[in-house]
């Protein structure tokens, strides 16, 4: 068994790394043998010969492309840095691929080697912020204390620094940069704080009076047990005091020899949670090697959390696996954290999150494989544990939304996962099917059919006019025929016909395609009593692929993008859609507008009848979102859109095939929920002249594990290179270009990109998360998405260099020199008819496809359509379109 949802779970979570350190400036101020050991000074030569300096050696060597010696790894490392590139575009950003956000401890280091907290934005998603050391800022507060107040006594000097600290962390909880604090008092004398009664405050009187006797000169670093009990207990209750929410990490375990290792078990700190049961506490390197300590103080205290951080790259494989099963003996997941404890050099990051992943994958699938956990428990795990219980924590605004366990399931059922049987003697009966279809036994979903309850089933797919057809069978014929060895077939000229069945010339009304059903994706839906699979077509004689199947096509390219460059997708759609009304009298108009009052984006009013029967606001909140969450597709949002009567949904992202197949069923359950209510919902992308259009938005970001996270720009660069072939499929009817016009948020008729610019085509987001606005609801899922990721891997292959600039205004109102100095110098097509001709043109992109019968098939039919609609009148085309989409 492979779980492939989990290890993809486990490889593409984004990390909330919530606990780390600065880079040096200057990296070869310190000894790079320190990168997979706390070791220094004279123990440091014999690192070399320790399980985790040898495994690190192999991996930063794959990273590197050099030797795997020590020799090779340090020369090459150094070649990096000498080469380094600003932001994610060297090997700093490389190092900290896959990182959302990192949380600074920076007082590691206060003689300014090292670089400020949000320097290091630079190379992760997000925005870094700081966790702030309690020593490192009581230090300077008492050598000032004892050099100002020389003829005080003790206790006022320990009087005066309290006042000073207090008002330090009060500043600091009120600080949004800072999100936490953290103590070494470990390294301080040891964790066994006293709990607050038995707390002495003679003896801390009696340290500082030492200290002033010494002189202020003289102190370097507050290594005074007594004294730091007074801080770490004034800012548990300083935290305690405003609410808890700012959590305060303890650093237990593993360390250096400046520790003393029988005071640094976290079990020392339980009198101090005790104390203070409302301030979130961090156990941080998992307390190594009393990690199952760690483990039980989380599980027994509803405060307490535990970090598996540092013991990754520090300690050997083995080890690692034994601290993560240890801390899963009894500590609930939703108490665990993860962070790098990467610190003075970029390879510690990036060991860090190889090897974490890799002992997740081990451990995880190891406990799946012997029903510890299922499958959906472990990728809720991972997902927790490397993101949701940090920011939940750290009360952080990420820029990434995760994607639901169970929408990664289902996936990569859809990216040809095979599907467990429901028994073993089902599983031994299981048939490998062609490409790119499930392997399942016929009995095993013939059992499901029958269990589901349901009439009826649809065998779906969308042709290439954008029309979702269907072939609607009896459940009980469906399971007979899987019993009986039955199949199913569809006519080839499927690929050829026009909405109103007109075939195009180039077809005949021969020959039949066998349908592959793909059975991970059945659903519930779109009406009560139906069940949907979406279905491709095969070659009768041998059942080979035809690349003129849409949903063939996308996988192939999707394959092809992983295989040559490395790369892995997700996507989200917006649906947006027009509600109409039916004319009583149907003369002039089929449809009316939706009677609203004051229908606007994201207008409360638009939704204020919700509740009442008959509402389209109550047919959205109870028919149509039961009936997404029946099929199982996730949404994250819905609101009211600009135009009267049109809405917006905003489905979870998933992987390409998966999210078209979610949007087109979505679509599906939208428009029959709104039929049943009287109501017409159309996706035509202008159906009212004077105001704005209706599009299908889509989301994308990317990764790769082949090559830096730089690998984004030639991507995005790859669609604009392209774009005027791309709008032909993803502009792909003639009433899309209707919508194509400046200053509306549509994307308007310039080729170029703009960081959160929504008058741009392209709109960067976060990172590698764009936003392609140039597709509309008319075009099929699967061709406009097969296109665009073609483009932009075809832009990595060929390092498309980023040539258009950051253009942060509205295109069309700028001068020709201000468009020329930022790039900007194409226009889309105007037109259907130009885009083809863009389309044909672009002999790259069509070869990037894999296929140029496919896009001579997809001209053909386009241009017959043209031609059929050049015939309506305007207003006849316009409602003929809203009768069909």
């Amino acid at each position: 068994m492979d779980f492939p949802a989990l290890r993809n779970a486990i490889r593409t979570t984004p990390i909330v790394d919530n606990h780390a350190h600065p880079l040096l400036k200057n990296s070869t101020d310190r000894s790079f043998l320190s990168i997979a050991t706390e070791a220094h000074g004279d123990a440091l030569k014999d690192s070399w010969s320790s399980l985790a300096h040898i495994r690190a050696v192999k991996q930063l060597a794959e990273h590197l492309d050099c030797e795997p010696s020590w020799a090779a790894v340090e020369t090459a490392m150094k070649a990096k840095r000498s080469l380094q590139e600003p932001g994610s575009d060297g090997w700093t950003g490389h190092c900290m691929q896959g990182i959302e956000t990192i949380l600074l401890d920076d007082g590691l280091d206060d003689s300014g080697e090292t670089h400020d907290y949000g320097w290091h934005d630079q190379f992760v998603t997000g925005k870094c912020k700081r966790i702030v050391r309690i020593e490192a800022i009581a230090a300077p507060m008492i050598r000032a204390c004892v050099a100002d107040m020389k003829e005080h006594t003790p206790r006022s000097i320990v009087a005066a620094v309290v006042s000073c600290f207090t008002r330090e962390i009060e500043r600091c909880l009120a600080d949004p940069e800072v999100v936490g604090f953290k103590s070494i008092i470990c390294y301080r004398g040891g964790l066994d704080v006293p709990g607050i009664q038995q707390m002495r405050m003679d003896d801390a009187e009696a340290e500082m009076g030492g200290i002033a006797e010494a002189g202020a000169e003289k102190f370097a670093r507050l290594q005074h047990r007594a004294l730091n009990h007074v801080l770490v207990h004034t800012t548990a209750r300083l935290i305690a005091e405003t609410g808890g929410k700012k959590p305060i990490q303890f650093h237990t375990g593993l360390g250096d020899n400046d520790i003393t290792l029988t005071k640094s078990s976290p079990s020392h700190l339980q009198a101090f949670i005790a104390d203070h049961p409302t301030v979130p506490i961090v156990i941080l390197h998992a307390g190594y090697p009393w990690t199952r300590e760690a483990g039980y103080l989380a599980a027994m205290y509803p405060n307490v959390y535990a970090d598996i951080g540092e013991v990754f790259p520090f300690i050997s494989r083995q080890g690692q696996e034994s601290v993560v099963k240890q801390i899963l003996e009894l500590c609930p997941w939703s108490k665990i954290l993860w962070s790098t404890d990467g610190h003075w050099f970029p390879e510690t990051y990036l060991l860090a999150v190889v090897q974490m992943r890799e002992i997740l994958e081990t451990t995880l699938c190891d406990m799946v494989r012997m029903g510890d956990l299922n499958e959906l428990q472990a990728i809720r795990l991972v997902q927790d544990a490397l993101f949701a219980n940090s920011k939940k924590l750290y009360q952080l605004q990420t820029e990434t939304t995760l994607a639901s366990p169970e929408s990664l399931m289902k996936e990569q059922s859809s990216q040809s996962a095979p599907i467990p049987s429901r028994s073993k003697d089902a599983a031994t009966s299981s048939t490998s099917t062609s490409k790119g279809a499930t392997t399942r036994s016929k009995q095993d979903i013939a059992d499901t059919l029958r269990e589901a309850k349901n009439k009826w089933l649809r065998l779906v797919w969308v042709d290439y006019t954008a029309s979702t057809r269907c072939r609607v069978i009896p459940v009980g014929k469906a399971i007979e025929a899987l019993e009986g060895g039955g199949s199913w077939s569809n006519t080839m000229a499927a690929f050829g016909l026009l909405q109103n069945d007109m075939p195009i010339p180039q077809i005949t009304a021969t020959g039949m395609y066998t349908l592959e059903v793909d059975w991970a994706s059945l659903r519930a839906g779109p009406a009560p009593g139906h069940l949907s699979c979406f279905s491709e077509f095969r070659e009768p004689d041998d059942g080979a692929e035809t690349l003129l199947c849409p949903r063939t096509l996308l996988r192939r390219v999707v394959a092809d993008a992983q295989a040559s460059q490395g790369l892995a997708f997700l996507m989200g759609f917006e649906i947006e859609f027009v509600v109409m009304e039916r004319n009583a009298d149907p003369d002039p108009d089929k449809y009316r507008p939706l009677q609203t009052d004051g229908h606007a984006w994201a207008m409360a009013r638009a939704l204020a009848d919700t509740g009442r029967p008959g509402a389209f606001a109550s047919v959205l909140e109870t028919d149509i979102a039961a009936a997404l969450d029946a099929a199982g597709i996730a949404i994250e949002q819905y609101h009211a859109e600009s135009a009267p009567g049109q809405y917006e949904v905003v489905l979870s992202p998933l992987a390409p095939l998966a999210a078209c197949d979610a949007l087109v069923h979505a679509r599906q359950i939208i428009e029959a929920a709104a039929a049943r209510a009287g109501f017409r919902v159309t996706l035509h992308p202008k159906p009212f002249a004077q105001l704005v259009g209706t599009a299908s938005h889509v989301h994308l970001s990317l990764t790769s594990w082949r090559r830096p996270p730089e690998v984004y720009e030639p991507f995005y660069a790859g669609v604009l290179r392209h774009f005027a072939a791309v709008v032909a499929f993803t502009y792909s009817h003639p009433a899309s270009y209707e919508r194509m016009v400046d200053s509306y948020w549509a994307g308007g008729r310039w080729v170029m990109w703009g960081r959160q610019n929504k008058e741009a085509p392209l709109r960067q987001c976060a990172g590698s998360h764009w936003e392609m606005k140039c597709l509309d609801g008319l075009a099929n899922p699967y061709f406009a998405v097969a296109a665009v990721l073609a483009a932009g891997t075809l832009g990595v292959a060929t390092k498309e260099p980023m040539v258009w600039k950051d253009c942060a205004a509205d295109a069309a109102k700028l001068s020709p020199e201000q468009r020329l100095a930022l790039g900007i110098t194409d226009m889309f097509p105007a037109s259907l008819d130009e885009a083809l001709a863009a389309l044909q043109a672009d002999k790259a992109l069509i070869a990037q496809l894999g296929s140029p019968e496919f896009v001579q098939r997809y001209v053909d039919v386009k241009k017959a359509e043209i031609g059929f609609l050049s015939q309506l009148g305007e207003r006849e085309r316009r409602q003929w379109i809203m009768e069909r989409y």
